[in-house]
């Protein structure tokens, strides 16, 4: 028996079109290494898609790759994210389930989950993932008397971050022992934090974490390159696949004490001396200029003199100027800056009705409101889905009582 561990797919994640046309091509990638590899079957664990709801094109391709594998007898098991589940409890995992495509393994009933078994006698089951890390209810609640009593070759599937494993630069972020996890597991397939891991745990078992498919942000660009996924084989030998489409070039300059003008010279140097052709380029300018202001350097036609390119990134967050230097969390992934701003402006508002505790509502309540409209959408059903999911989130359909949100 031979399987594939994935998480973190977040297909449509990137705005830059040719960047989200390269999670599409990840997907497919990692898809082609399946079926090469004849494994028996496919883990997702958690954020599929980057949304709820996501455009009809990304759920075509994302269908179309996943019925490539059902045509290879490779079932799917997937446990729905903190990106791809919204407080209505609808996600695009349903529709996909319902198509024959992949099998959801959180089913829980009564406080206990139910086996799902894979034809090759693998006893799957999981926990999903939920915006402000709120999937901590159901281990709360969770039943683990019939988990660990089960005999056989057993997965569990959870998208959650481990406090034990974290790296230094998710310090900070809030997570939750692997003690919540059900003892006695083979394998602890994980996804949401985007770094890979491998740790084998007494009285557990090897518990990992894939990584993202697809760097999905700026700093994991940099960082990261490329994204990976998790081939096991019989004998619990893990193998870490990586999957790359394109060439990444990450150029930084540092502008301390320098004109926009030197700025300006210095790109233009690293252009003519770096092989620039069919790769993603990111360029992170940072410091403190000498004189001027960042709108003074010409990023338009720098940016325009790379040809060749397939995509140019750029980041200025950290540039500022002598004559103004604005405060600003410290720097880091956009998680990261996120929970510092939540952390600094906790207990401004009060919130006597709601019972939901604060910082976990901040976070759901961002979730909910970065949704997009979707194609075709009016305005009008989109301010009402919104608000629907408001209510929802803060549990107010009692109070809100007669002002029902309803459809046109």
């Amino acid at each position: 028996m031979k399987f594939a561990h994935t998480s973190d797919c977040h297909v449509g994640g990137w705005r830059e079109e040719e960047m989200k046309n390269l999670s599409l091509l990840s997907f497919q990638k990692m898809i082609d290494i399946c079926i090469q590899e004849h494994v028996g079957f496919l883990l997702i664990a958690g954020d599929l898609f980057n949304t709820s709801i996501p455009q009809i094109d990304l759920i075509k391709e994302v269908a179309f790759q996943l019925n490539r594998l059902k045509e290879e007898n490779i079932d799917v098991y997937i446990i729905p994210g903190s990106h791809d589940y919204s407080p209505s409890g609808k996600t695009m995992i349903d529709v996909l389930e319902k198509a024959g495509l992949c099998h959801n393994v959180f089913k829980f009933k009564d406080n206990k989950l139910e086996f799902t078994v894979d034809k090759t006698n693998t006893k799957i089951v999981g926990v999903i993932g939920l915006a402000g890390g709120l999937e901590k209810a159901h281990y709360k609640v969770l039943d683990k008397t019939n988990l660990e009593a089960e005999q056989g070759f057993k997965i569990f599937m959870f998208h959650t971050l481990l406090n034990e494993f974290r790296p230094k630069d998710l310090e900070k972020v809030d997570g939750e022992s692997y003690t919540l996890l059900p003892k006695g597991f083979n394998y602890y397939a994980g996804g949401h934090p985007h770094f890979v891991m491998e740790k084998r745990v007494p009285e557990y078992g090897v518990i990992t974490y894939p990584g993202p498919l697809m760097p999905n942000n700026f700093k994991e660009l940099e960082e990261l390159k490329h994204g990976g996924f998790y081939i096991c084989d019989d004998k619990m030998v893990l193998r870490h696949v990586s999957v790359k489409i394109k060439e990444v070039l990450s150029l930084q300059i540092n502008a301390n004490n320098k004109t926009p003008l030197e700025i300006e010279r210095e790109i233009e140097e690293k252009i003519k001396t770096n092989d620039l052709k069919d790769k993603i380029v990111t360029l992170r300018v940072e410091g403190t200029l000498k004189t001027g202001k960042p709108a003074d350097i010409n990023f338009a036609e720098l940016i325009e003199n790379m040809q060749g390119t397939y995509c140019v990134l750029k980041n200025t967050y950290s540039l500022t100027t002598q004559e103004y230097e604005e405060v600003k969390a410290d720097t880091g992934s956009v998680d990261e800056i996120e929970e510092k701003i939540i952390q600094e402006h906790l207990g401004q508002i009060p919130l006597e009705q709601i019972k939901i505790k604060e910082h976990e509502l901040t976070k759901i309540m961002l979730s909910v409101l970065n949704k997009e409209k979707h194609e075709g959408e009016r305005k009008a059903d989109f301010e009402i889905r919104l608000m629907k999911e408001v209510v929802d989130t803060l549990q107010l359909k009692e109070i809100w009582g007669n002002h029902a949100i309803e459809e046109d």
